[in-house]
């Protein structure tokens, strides 16, 4: 078994890294997803967060992510309120998961907040994919993100050099989606030499 952490800045090419994994044989779980599922509609988290931030994020009775991204971008302490909500959640799906792996199963948990949550220690390996500044701004530009919101995004995340500090791999995604899967597979073939 092989718990893999894979982390990157937004725009970074994370998500695509991920299905990549996929395809190779590896058990994906996005730990956005997880955090979204969080506070579903039904979900004691969807009531905690309508308590804690209030009617103003409901946008046909479901919670609008945008109105919620843009208060808990703004406030550190609302941030935290958020994620005191959904971490507890987030953390025991992926412990659930965890110790549903056998044998030579391998789990790449796509976490965004790897170094700013301490949680490396949490993986037997962490891979972070990078991308220069301008390429993430222009990718998050074509997903219909306007450059202040892109800006205050990147400035709550953890630096490139700080996911360095934690990462045993680095995948740098300038090029191609081509260039990219190459870089996958051939980190995918040094960890799993029985899979060939």
């Amino acid at each position: 078994m092989l718990v893999i952490g894979l982390t990157g800045g937004i725009g970074s090419g994370k998500s695509l890294a991920a299905e990549y994994f996929a395809d190779l044989g590896a058990l994906v779980i996005d730990a956005d997803q997880l955090a979204r599922a969080a506070i579903e509609r039904g979900s004691t988290g969807f009531d905690q967060t309508l308590a804690a931030f209030g009617d103003s994020i409901l946008k046909d009775g479901e919670i609008d992510r945008q109105v919620l991204g843009e208060i808990i971008f703004k406030d550190a302490s609302h941030k935290a309120t958020l994620e005191s909500i959904i971490h507890p959640y987030v953390r025991k799906q992926f412990e659930a998961a965890v110790a549903s792996l056998t044998g030579k199963q391998t789990l790449v948990y796509e976490i965004p907040l790897l170094f700013e949550t301490n949680a490396a220690d949490r993986f037997d390996l962490v891979i972070t994919i990078e991308a220069e500044m301008d390429i993430r701004i222009a990718r998050l530009r074509a997903k219909g993100l306007h450059l202040s919101q892109i800006q205050a995004r990147i400035a709550a995340q953890a630096t490139r050099e700080q996911r360095l500090s934690i990462a045993d791999f680095v995948i740098e995604n300038n090029g191609t989606a081509d260039d990219l899967a190459r870089q996958v597979e051939n980190i995918w073939d040094g960890l799993t030499p029985t899979s060939n």
